[in-house]
């Protein structure tokens, strides 16, 4: 069973992590009585969304010979936007680093990139899984968390 300090203490590392920023507390403010679930709506649909946009990436940059960098450029854009949009700011700075290799069409550089793209997504997801299994165990036990 957690409780709200530790929920206060994880969630503050995850900031000083650099895993979230302040555009996940803006998130949070848009939360109420009216829209309980509404973070976890949001970050479960970037979630889906960035799985579907780095089975793309893999495809296009499985093309190792013909790859189309405007095609990644914009697939790698609609992640960071997305990203930007939960507070994700690791998975962000990579797409940055990421859209600079398609920029100057590095395929090296673009591999390299979808790697850490991944490993950062997969590291942000299984934060977010623990921050919502905390909060879950919080509030059925008849807690609220801390805005």
């Amino acid at each position: 069973m957690y409780s709200v300090a530790q929920l206060v203490e994880y969630t503050s590392s995850l900031f000083q992590q650099g895993f979230l920023d302040d555009q996940f507390n803006q998130l949070q403010l848009l939360q109420d009585e009216s829209n309980p679930n509404f973070v976890v709506e949001v970050v479960t649909l970037f979630f889906e969304d960035a799985e579907k946009l780095l089975n793309q990436l893999e495809k296009e940059i499985g093309q190792e010979n013909n790859i189309d960098f405007k095609r990644v450029d914009a697939l790698v854009h609609q992640l960071k936007g997305s990203s930007s949009s939960i507070g994700a700011q690791r998975v962000q700075r990579v797409c940055i680093a990421f859209k600079n290799y398609c920029e100057e069409k590095n395929v090296e550089g673009c591999f390299k990139s979808l790697q850490d793209i991944k490993q950062e997504y997969t590291l942000v997801k299984t934060k977010f899984e623990t921050l919502f299994k905390m909060e879950q165990q919080i509030f059925a036990a008849g807690g609220s968390a801390p805005r």
